[in-house]
């Protein structure tokens, strides 16, 4: 048996004890249901108990509870009394420990009050630091109110006030000197800001508006009696009125102050401008027209200078003679040049012309004319928008009233030309030399002539329609029984037609215009009427068919081929009239060398045409009928082949004017009978005629081409 230790013993029953207290506290108030949870706790509390690692191990041991826990008992109270003993050996030193204690307490309370001071004293800085800083705030804030006052009352004061060096410059200094310029800018801003501050009842305007007053009239006057003086320069004999304009425009300030301040002073100089400008601008050009028209050919064309009138046509007693040369008035020539390199050329100079006793067409002179125009139109235009600042339709107003009269004369002056005018050719290049100068006014961005080009377009088009109308007529009206002898050469009209269309194309590319296309056309469908007309003239369809070559390949080469030197005379290769006429000359080519093979081997032609088609029929027996034929044709052919192929080199030489026009149709002939010979060929060799003897006696067609190849051109 185990022994019981009693220490551990007594613990238990205190144990139990302290439980049974509870529980009979318990049990005083709470039911039967309630003891039965207790005594479950009870015996939780043990199992917790014998669970500890010290009963364990006495249990183990197997010691007694009771014995153990008196023993433990003692074990404690024998250290207890150790410690009482060490307590009592170190009284002195937990008494003098006690008073450091203390006096560290009282060391700490005093820090402590030191501290709460301190923090006080701290909480009172901040509050200062804080109003400190408003009022800095506040400061900073009056001290940029007062400067942003400063700087504005320093600037309305500086530019109110008027200086004594203002004032002496004014008075004293002449308006050409570069300090007068300035103070003057100076001086109208200070006359705009006084009127300004005057609106807002600023009392300072009263003591200097009546400074700023007596400056301006000064100012005024000065600039007035300057400005009428380079005005007055104009005036004089033999000027350049560019020198004094370009002066001008030096000072163009003097007039916006003049606009800005005294609005009569200014309009006062604007209408001497204008008033002396439009004269010495009439003077000037009426003078100059008037001499350069004394430079114009006196041959002219006139009313008779039609394309369908004959040149052999005769002229009352009173006619004036005609041109010498009409063909001059239907193509270009050197005239072309005032469209390209003599578009901004010079002017011409009616006295050096004179003294070199040079004569010009009327193109040249309209040239030199309006080039001069021009030039001075968009320089006088573009000072007026700089020097009188203006704009717009108020710019177009002021052109026209200096430039007005001027432009005037020379309306009249174009109309009494165009009345009498018939040379189509210097109308159309007056019309394409104003559509340039148009371009060139455009880049200079001075639209000043706007309104002149227009009109003058207005006049010059109608007339060329008309010129053009009573050509296109001469042509239909024109009658080939009255044009006397006529032969199979290219006829004088129908090359008038081919340069005078070629010219008309040729400008007419850069500024392309549907009336003139219109006209061209109806003048080329009448010149080929009239070439028909004409070729029913001759009475063999031979003749007919030469003519009607030469003509056609006349007008295609004059119309196709281009030159540089004379680049307003040539079209383009698929221009309408050159296809037109390729597509006639093709065809007239063609029937003409079936017309000129006929005399030569009509037969052999006209036996392969009705033998191909009876072959494609299987018409046999017509076949057979033919073979006395066939002998005739091949011992005929080999007898006088070569000589019928001189002939026709002979012919084809003689009649066209062209020599390479008629080598190209000598071999389209020559071609062609190879080509009939082979068909020929090709029909004997089939039934029923390819057993005939007569074939051994056939030319090999070799043979034929060598011989054709001995007349091919070199080139």
């Amino acid at each position: 048996m185990a022994a019981v230790d009693p220490a551990a013993d007594m613990a238990d029953s205190s144990q139990n004890e302290t439980l049974i207290d509870v529980t009979n506290f318990t049990l005083g108030e709470l039911d039967i249901t309630s003891e039965e949870f207790l005594l479950d706790e009870v015996d939780v509390h043990i199992q917790e108990n014998l669970e500890d690692e010290l009963v364990q191990e006495a249990l183990k041991s197997g010691l007694d509870l009771r014995q153990y826990s008196k023993q433990i008992e003692s074990e404690l109270l024998d250290v207890e009394n150790a410690s009482i003993q060490d307590y009592i050996k170190e009284s002195q030193n937990i008494a003098s420990l006690h008073k450091q204690i203390a006096a560290c307490d009282t060391v700490l309370e005093r820090m402590e009050l030191m501290l709460n001071s301190f923090q006080t004293d701290l909480g009172s800085i901040s509050h200062e630091i804080q109003s400190l800083q408003e009022q800095s705030i506040t400061m900073n804030i009056k001290l940029k109110n007062r400067q942003a006052v400063r700087g504005e009352l320093s600037q309305f004061v500086d530019e109110m006030v008027v200086p004594e060096k203002m004032i002496n410059i004014i008075l004293d200094t002449p308006v050409t000197e570069r300090e007068f310029l300035e103070q003057l800018h100076e001086l109208n801003h200070k006359i705009n800001f006084v009127k300004e501050q005057s609106f807002k009842d600023a009392r300072s305007c009263q003591d200097v508006r009546d400074i700023l007053e007596k400056l301006k009239i000064k100012a005024i006057a000065k600039i007035r009696e300057f400005l009428l003086q380079k005005i007055y320069q104009f005036r004089k004999p033999m000027t350049n009125y560019q020198i004094p304009q370009n002066a001008l425009l030096k000072f163009r300030f003097f007039n916006e102050f003049l606009m800005a301040n005294e609005r009569h002073v200014a309009k006062e100089i604007r209408d001497e401008y204008i008033e002396t400008m439009s004269k010495i601008y009439y003077s000037y050009f009426k003078g100059y027209t008037s001499r350069l028209m004394k430079l114009q050919f006196e041959e002219v064309a006139d009313k008779d200078d039609l394309m369908g009138v004959e040149d052999t046509a005769k002229r009352g007693f009173f006619s004036k003679p005609s041109l010498k040369n009409r063909s001059t008035i239907f193509t270009v020539g050197s005239r072309g040049a005032v469209l390209t390199s003599e578009l901004e050329a010079a002017v011409i100079v009616p006295h050096a012309a004179q003294k070199g006793e040079q004569k010009f067409a009327f193109e040249a002179l309209f040239r030199s004319q309006h080039y001069a125009l021009l030039d001075n139109s968009c320089r006088e235009y573009l000072f007026l928008c700089d020097f009188f600042m203006v704009s717009g339709q108020a710019s177009h107003d002021l052109f026209n009233a200096i430039m007005g009269k001027t432009l005037s004369t020379f309306l009249k002056h174009m109309d009494v030309y165009t009345n009498d005018c018939y040379d189509s050719i210097a109308l159309f290049l007056c019309i394409h030399i104003i559509y340039r100068y148009q371009v060139i006014m455009h880049k200079r961005n001075a639209p000043a002539l706007v309104k002149y080009w227009e009109t003058l377009l207005e006049r010059l088009l109608p007339r060329f329609e008309y010129i053009m109308d009573m050509n296109i007529q001469s042509v239909r009206d024109c009658d080939p029984q009255r044009l006397g002898h006529i032969d199979v050469r290219p006829h004088y009209i129908t090359r008038r037609y081919a340069e005078f269309s070629a010219a008309i194309v040729g400008i007419n590319e850069t500024f392309p215009n549907d009336l003139i296309n219109r006209l061209l056309a109806q003048l080329q469908t009448e010149v080929e009427n009239f070439i028909l007309r004409m070729a029913a003239e001759f009475p063999q369809r031979k003749e007919q068919l030469i003519f009607l070559i030469n003509n056609y390949d006349m007008m295609l080469n004059v119309i196709m081929v281009r030159s540089e030197r004379r680049p307003y005379e040539r079209t383009t290769d698929d221009s309408k009239e050159s296809e037109s006429f390729k597509e006639l000359l093709a065809a007239r080519t063609q029937e003409f060398v079936e017309e000129i093979l006929a005399p030569h081997f009509g037969g052999m032609i006209a036996f392969v045409k009705d033998c191909e088609v009876q072959l494609e029929r299987n018409n046999v027996d017509y076949l057979r009928a033919q073979e006395r034929r066939v002998t005739q044709l091949v011992r005929g052919f080999s007898e006088e082949w070569k000589r019928s192929i001189e002939l026709i080199n002979q012919d084809v030489m003689r009649s066209f004017s062209n020599f390479k026009n008629g080598t190209q149709i000598l071999q389209g002939a020559l071609t062609q009978l190879i080509q009939y010979y082979h068909r020929f060929q090709k029909v004997l060799s089939q039934n029923p005629f390819k057993n005939m003897s007569i074939r051994s006696e056939l030319i090999n067609i070799h043979h034929v081409m060598v011989e054709v190849k001995k007349h091919k051109p070199n080139f």
